[in-house]
C-alpha cells in the first residue's frame, strides 16, 4: 500500500505543470460554453425574470436587492444579457490560453460573486428542501484555488502569460500572483512531502 502511495506523490510532484494547466483549461471550457449560452436568442429576455424569480422566497430585507436589479435589467436586457456573456467569454479564452491569469482570476472572483448573488439569489431561499448553495459560489473559491496555485507554484509554462514573460518580464506584474523566484518549485519530492507534513 505505501509503494502505491510513494507512485501517486511522485506522479503528482512529475506532472504538476501540465496538471495546473489542465484545470486551468478545463474551467476556461466550462467558462466558455457558459459564456455562449448568453447568446441564446431568448436569454436577455427571460433575464430579468430569472432575477426577480431568484427574490422569490428570500427574507425581507433582501428584496430591495432583487427588486433593484429586477428593474435595472428590464429596462435593458440585452445590454445585460451582452455584457454577461462577453464578460464570460472573455474570462473564458483567457483561461485556455492562460493570459492576464492575474487580472482574469480576480475577475473571475467578482463575476462569480455577481452571478451568485443576483440571478442565483445567493443560492436560495434556504429551507428543509434545499440541497445546495449554487455554483457561483464554488466558482469563486475555485478562481480564489488557482490564484493559490499560481501563487505557490509560480509560472506556468502551458500558458500565453509564460511567452509574454520571457519575452517582457513586466508583464509578470499582471499575469503572476507573486514575481519572486519560487522555491517550492525547485525542491525535490523528499523535501516537498517534508514540507507538507
Amino acid at each position: 500500500m505505501a509503494s502505491i502511495q510513494v507512485f501517486l506523490d511522485n506522479w503528482f510532484v512529475r506532472h504538476l505543470g501540465s496538471l495546473k494547466t489542465t484545470v486551468r483549461v478545463i474551467f476556461g471550457v466550462v467558462w466558455t460554453i457558459d459564456g455562449a449560452f448568453k447568446f441564446q436568442p431568448g436569454f436577455a429576455d427571460s433575464l430579468a425574470q430569472m432575477i426577480s424569480d431568484a427574490g422569490q422566497g428570500q427574507p425581507s430585507w433582501l428584496q430591495p436587492w432583487f427588486g433593484f436589479w429586477s428593474q435595472t435589467v428590464s429596462a435593458n436586457p440585452g445590454f445585460f444579457a451582452t455584457t454577461i456573456g462577453l464578460l464570460e467569454l472573455a474570462l473564458g479564452i483567457a483561461l485556455l490560453l492562460g493570459f492576464m491569469r492575474k487580472v482574469a482570476y480576480t475577475a473571475g472572483i467578482f463575476l462569480s460573486l455577481i452571478i451568485w448573488s443576483v440571478p442565483e439569489g445567493f443560492g436560495g431561499p434556504y429551507g428543509p428542501s434545499s440541497t445546495d448553495i449554487g455554483t457561483g459560489i464554488i466558482y469563486a473559491f475555485v478562481f480564489l484555488l488557482l490564484m493559490i496555485i499560481n501563487a505557490t507554484f509560480g509560472p506556468s509554462r502551458g500558458s500565453l502569460d509564460y511567452a509574454i514573460e520571457r519575452r517582457w518580464p513586466a508583464w509578470k506584474k499582471v499575469s503572476e500572483i507573486r514575481s519572486a523566484p519560487n522555491r517550492a518549485a525547485n525542491i525535490g519530492p523528499e523535501e516537498r512531502r517534508e514540507a507538507l507534513v
